[in-house]
């Protein structure tokens, strides 16, 4: 095998750490040991060291008497470092809890990357089990993955305990495990002489100088001294459990002292002031190490002094009594520490009755093969690896203190659970461990919160970890470690994050239910299989039967893998969370209530509040303001963004105190908890439940206020959210009016958990400054005035020059916000005039309460407008356009003058200003969205009423044409223009749902302008080109009317009349004829157009028989006609003559003709006559459908003869010509 050994340095750190003198160095060595039998891996790294660099050691000349003490004996020294200021020379003994001490200044190793942190004597102790009788007896504590080893110093204990009379049963527990009556043993005068010896050599080899000058010898003292402080407790006093006050105190000072203050990134406060860790929680090594033996990582610390001046970098230094030879003990113990420590080479120095003999140097990898003390490194490591198996499988449960126990000359090594034998005592004790345990297990929690947000993988570690600590914790002595634990544990439920699905596992966790006492206490760890070992929870002779596991012999523990760990301390367990927000938020605001209590708990009882049944609820009270309308509401609006202070509630708590820090951030994430449950219900439409929740949300946040001496921008950015969220909420409730008494019920409701947690906020504040913005109201008008003053609010937050700078995106939001809710205020009073409109039975002027509503809807329509323009929502913007538009209309509509019968009166100047008025906004709201790609649903809105707008105005000017004002010509060209820019913006190409609307007014545009032209052909007189021109555009207008309404298919009566009119107009157009060949020819034209009207004789013969067969059949679903009957039976009336003096005219005519006929014309007679002849015979008093089917047919014989070809589709027939 091949010798070697490696070395390299690196610096490491250690923060706030420095040894006795304040000089720090830091090194790391790397050695790889190699032995005949294989390569034992071994690698160390110094993370902190409080020693020099190595001096040289001095080399004592021969005769050198090590009993006379040098002159610079007991003097502090860096070099050896604690060792230099007792006579023990190093430290043999360990403290309770030097292990706590390592892992509070090395948190980030806690939990995961190491296996144990423990005083290197400790580990030593433990790898020479097999090997030694002598008693082991130690303290094991898990956290996380790390099992953290000390010396559990029972007898020391024993004599606390007969002063303090705790762990009484302890000590009768032990008597009968060791069977034999406990009494205190004393160290042996050569003990000490020992140990005063190698002090003094130590102090000589750092000295310098061989021929110091001797000192006094105060070894008698010395000894008295030490043998004083050996019988002295070394436990820590703050550990005591009493009921006096002092305990009580110096217990939380203690506490103090240790937590450290968690992250700023959570918005925790800084709760706890690092201190000097007294009471033998101080990290008082000389060098902490990590150090991995193989596959085990443990973090250690040394005091073992390390010096220069060898072949290699460093030595350690031993003292050998020349007659004693080396035991196997002895060269393991030297060996292990070289290993820890990365020291290549031991220097013994022997002695005879304390006069120097010689020195001979020995290589680390040597020191197994010496002579009467040889050793396999395999078997150690085998051994360790067992005992590491042994306790990771069996210590299982964190916050639990377990006692492994070796007696003295036994082989039998046995583990029990102190935590479970104590609470099975009838008297609950003290357990001094318990402490040092929560406070390790919240301060790695808190260290774990720094990558928890990055890495959700932990949330299930910090979560077990806070409940374990929290379990430990009585709430009277570690108010704050409680209430800090409750708030953390809050964090770990992500309220704006949706929980991650699919390939991040939230595992490798645990949940407080995987370790609960009923589920897991007598869950048997162990392993049952032949390999497994021979520890068991079987019961045994003595008292076998109370330790969680047995080694029957100490032997075992050198057979390789004898103990397999699957090293699952902490099963596999998911991390609680819900998909649920609301259950997310609950277990948020469980945490919170935990914490405010352990808050309020610790506050003096002299300073509370009178006491209130938690039971009794606070109620949230709403009132009708329908009576006192938006006037009562903003009188307390200004409370939104100036909090009302509260009057009679003193501040209780010292600003600054760990109380006060810790209120403001309990109030603020229960105030965030409610915000999400508010969000998720206004989500569910459950706008009650909804208000409730923001109104807790807002209450919280008032008490924030007032404990609160600054608000964050963060905090302000949130309260703004909750001001929207609760505009939100009141619009909604504003309109939705019809479950009202499902919303009261839900605003009514209150859980016993939300009862306590405003309880607790009425401690520091009345929680009434947002009574007005989050009372339930009836009145729509008071919802919608609360809903605009909480959106102006947010805006005013978010536009301060606290914010301004920080939420643009939030800012145009809530302007997006603020313009709706101005756009809803408008339309709402914009409606209320309409329904005063409607409800007048006297048409008289317009009322004052009609002008006040015009006012407010157009005041808030403008507003809405400035609101969109300021961030460019052009489409928005174009919508209020419209809106004021149709307000516009309304004012119109609303100056509607009528005659002293109550009759419609001419069109007045005031409609005409205010249909102008609304036309102007429907143009920019055109404007404003520049072509129809920007958003085709609105621009089609806007289309449509610019179009029924001109109609409108047109129609009116038509029918009530203002005579008495304007000329007759001047209002045909108005009409005229109107009705052509309505026709203009009718969309007919555009395949819509108002492609059918557009194509009926474009129709009944031409029926109107046709009728118009008709009529200004009857009555103009002498200008022959003016009536010309009449005719034209008539017969024009007629035509498209015609095409138009075929078209629809669902317009027999206006297709019917347009036709009729038509023939009219023919007919006048004959009269004016005085050649019969003229007249003839107008005639037959008529003819033609008569017999168009079989078309909508068609549609109307078709409706009557479908409303026969709902007769006699009623349909399973309900046909509604929209067949005027009466004004069919009007229509019908004018068609029959019509149709007989045409026929007549025609025959009349053709018959007296000079000409000779042609054969077709002979045949067209014939066919009149025969028509005509059917008409007269036909029976007026026939139903009208057979009067229809007779029309039909006789129009069927007159279409060949006419020229006029039908398509046949779909049951219907229709001219080519159109």
């Amino acid at each position: 095998a091949i010798n070697q050994i490696m070395f390299t340095e690196i610096i490491c750190n250690k923060p706030g750490a420095s040894g006795p003198s304040g000089l720090i160095t830091f090194e790391q060595n790397i050695s790889s040991i190699c032995t005949s039998n294989g390569e034992i891996k071994s690698r160390a790294i110094v993370k902190y060291s409080a020693a020099p660099p190595p001096a040289s050691y001095a080399l004592l000349q021969e005769k050198t008497d090590l009993k006379l003490p040098p002159a610079n004996w007991l003097r502090e020294n860096p070099q050896l470092g604690s060792a230099g200021t007792t006579i023990l020379g190093t430290s043999s003994k360990s403290k309770p809890f030097s292990s706590f001490g390592i892992a509070y200044d090395f948190i980030d190793c806690i939990g995961d990357d190491v296996d144990v942190v423990s005083d290197s004597e400790n580990i030593k102790k433990l790898m020479k089990i097999p090997y030694s009788k002598s008693h082991v007896s130690m303290a094991v504590h898990r956290v996380g993955r790390t099992l953290l080893l000390d010396e559990l110093d029972i007898q020391e204990l024993f004599m606390r305990s007969s002063q303090t009379g705790d762990w009484t049963w302890l000590k009768e527990f032990y008597q009968r495990l060791i069977d034999q009556k406990w009494q205190r043993k004393k160290k042996s005068k050569e003990h000490w002489y020992q140990k005063a010896i190698l002090s003094k050599f130590l102090y000589y080899s750092i000295n310098g100088g061989g021929a110091a000058e001797p000192a006094p010898d105060n070894r008698d003292e010395c000894e008295q001294e030490n043998e004083k402080d050996e019988f002295s407790s070394s436990w820590p006093t703050t550990f005591t459990s009493t009921s006096s006050d002092e305990s009580v105190s110096a217990d939380s000072s203690f506490a103090l002292g240790q937590v450290t203050s968690v992250l700023k990134e959570q918005n925790l406060p800084t709760l706890f002031n690092e201190g000097e860790n007294s009471q033998g929680l101080r990290n008082d090594f000389v060098r902490n190490i990590m150090w991995t033996f193989e596959d085990i990582h443990m973090l250690v610390g040394s005091n073992m002094p390390i010096f220069g001046g060898g072949r290699y970098p460093a030595v350690s230094l031993r003292l050998r009594d020349n007659n004693k030879p080396i035991n196997i003990l002895t060269g393991i113990d030297y060996w292990l520490d070289n290993l820890m420590c990365n020291v290549p080479e031991l220097v013994m120095c022997f002695h005879v009755n304390g006069i120097v003999q010689k020195y001979e140097m020995i290589k680390t990898e040597d020191i197994p093969h010496l002579e009467n003390s040889t050793f396999s490194t395999r078997v150690v490591k085998d051994i360790a690896q067992n005992v590491l198996s042994f306790l990771k499988s069996n210590c299982t449960k964190e916050g639990h203190t377990y006692w492994l126990f070796k007696a003295s000359g036994s082989d039998i090594v046995k583990l029990y659970d102190l935590t479970t034998l104590c609470e099975e005592e009838e008297e609950k004790c003290q357990n001094p461990f318990t402490l040092p345990v929560a406070v390790l297990l919240y301060k790695v929690a808190s260290n774990l919160m720094l990558t928890a947000r990055q890495n959700r993988k932990h949330y299930g570690t910090v979560r077990t970890l806070l409940l374990n600590c929290v379990k430990l914790l009585d709430q009277e002595r570690h108010p704050q470690i409680i209430a800090s634990a409750h708030y953390m544990l809050s964090e770990l439920f992500q309220l704006d994050e949706p929980p991650e699905d699919g390939g991040e596992s939230l595992r490798a966790g645990g949940s407080e239910d995987s370790y609960s006492d009923e589920d897991r206490e007598e869950e048997d760890l162990s392993e049952d299989s032949d390999d497994s070992g021979s520890y068991t929870n079987c019961p045994s002779p003595q008292d076998d039967s109370k330790a969680v596991a047995v080694i029957r012999s100490v032997g075992e523990l050198s057979v390789p893998e004898k103990y397999k760990s699957t090293h699952l301390i902490r099963p596999s367990c998911a991390f609680p969370v819900s998909q649920d927000k609301e259950e997310r938020c609950r277990h948020v605001l469980s945490y919170v209530l935990k914490g405010l209590k352990a808050v309020d708990g610790s506050i003096k009882k002299e300073s509370d509040l009178p006491a209130a049944d938690p039971n009794t609820p606070i109620p949230l009270k709403y009132e009708d303001r329908s009576a006192t309308g938006a006037c009562a509401a903003e009188k307390g609006i200004s409370l939104l963004l100036e909090r009302g202070q509260h009057c009679g509630y003193p501040m209780r708590m010292i600003p600054g105190s760990w109380q006060h820090c810790m209120k403001m951030q309990l109030f603020l994430k229960a105030s965030k908890a409610y915000y999400v449950l508010s969000d998720a219900a206004t989500n569910l439409s459950k706008y009650g439940r909804a208000l409730r929740y923001i109104k807790l949300s807002l209450q919280c946040y008032d008490a924030y206020c007032s404990v609160s001496g600054t608000l964050h921008p963060q905090v302000l950015q949130f309260h703004s959210q909750c001001l929207s969220l609760c505009g939100d909420i009141q619009l909604m409730l504003a309109q939705n009016t019809s479950n009202r008494a499902a919303y009261l019920e839900e605003y009514s409701y209150q859980t016993k958990e939300d009862q306590e947690i405003l309880h607790s906020l009425h401690r520091e504040s009345s929680c009434q400054a947002f009574n007005m913005a989050t009372d339930l109201a009836m009145d729509p008008e008071c919802q919608l005035f609360v809903s605009s003053k909480c959106y102006e609010a947010a805006y005013e937050l978010l536009a301060s020059d606290a914010l301004k700078d920080h939420t643009s995106d939030q800012l145009a939001q809530v302007l997006k916000r603020l313009g709706n809710i101005r756009n809803e205020m408008g339309v709402y009073y914009m409606n209320q005039a309409a329904a005063m409109q409607t409800e007048k039975e006297v048409k008289k002027s317009v009322s004052v309460a009609e002008q006040e509503m015009w006012k407010k809807s157009f005041a808030f329509f403008e507003k809405g407008m400035k609101d969109f323009e300021a961030i460019e929502d052009s489409t928005n913007t174009a919508l209020l356009l419209c809106n004021t538009g149709r307000l516009m209309r309304i004012c119109a509509q609303a100056h509607c003058a009528f005659t002293a019968d109550q009759s419609r009166a001419e069109f007045s100047p005031e409609e005409a200003l205010y249909y102008n008025k609304a036309i102007d906004y429907y143009l920019r709201a055109m404007k404003s969205l520049a072509c129809r790609e920007s958003h085709p649903a609105v621009w089609d809105s806007v289309n449509w009423e610019l179009s029924t707008t001109y109609f409108t105005l047109a129609t009116l000017l038509q029918d009530y044409a203002p005579l008495s004002r304007k000329a007759q010509e001047q209002i045909e060209r108005e009409v005229t223009e109107a009705m052509m820019k309505s026709l203009k913006y009718c969309d007919l190409q555009t395949e819509s749902a108002r492609q059918p609307l557009y194509q009926y007014r474009a129709a009944t545009i031409h029926h109107r302008l046709a009728s118009m032209y008709h009529s200004c052909f009857r009555n103009q007189v002498g200008d022959e080109h003016l009536r010309k021109q009449h005719r034209s555009l008539a017969e024009l207008h007629y035509s498209k009317a015609v095409s138009l309404f075929l078209s629809l298919k669902d317009a027999p009566c206006e297709l019917l009349r347009t036709l009729l009119e038509w023939v009219a107009f023919a007919e006048f157009t004959m009269a004016s004829q005085s050649s019969s060949t003229a007249k003839v020819k107008s005639l037959t034209g008529a003819l033609e157009i008569m017999t168009d009207t079989r078309y909508a004789f068609q549609l109307i013969h078709k409706e009557l028989l479908e409303e026969q067969t709902e007769v006699t059949e009623p349909p399973a679903t309900s046909l509604t006609s929209g067949l005027n009957l009466q004004e069919v039976m009007k229509l019908t009336g004018i068609f029959e003559p019509s149709f007989s003096f045409l026929l007549l005219q025609l025959i009349k005519l053709m018959t007296t003709m000079k000409r000779k006929p042609s054969k077709k014309d002979e045949e067209l007679l014939k066919t009149y006559k025969n028509v005509y002849s059917k008409l007269l015979r036909a029976e007026k008093s026939t139903p009208l459908i057979s009067r229809v089917q007779l029309y039909m047919e006789l129009l069927q014989q007159l279409a060949p003869q006419t020229g006029i070809k039908y398509l046949s589709g779909s049951g219907n027939t229709v001219p080519c010509g159109f």
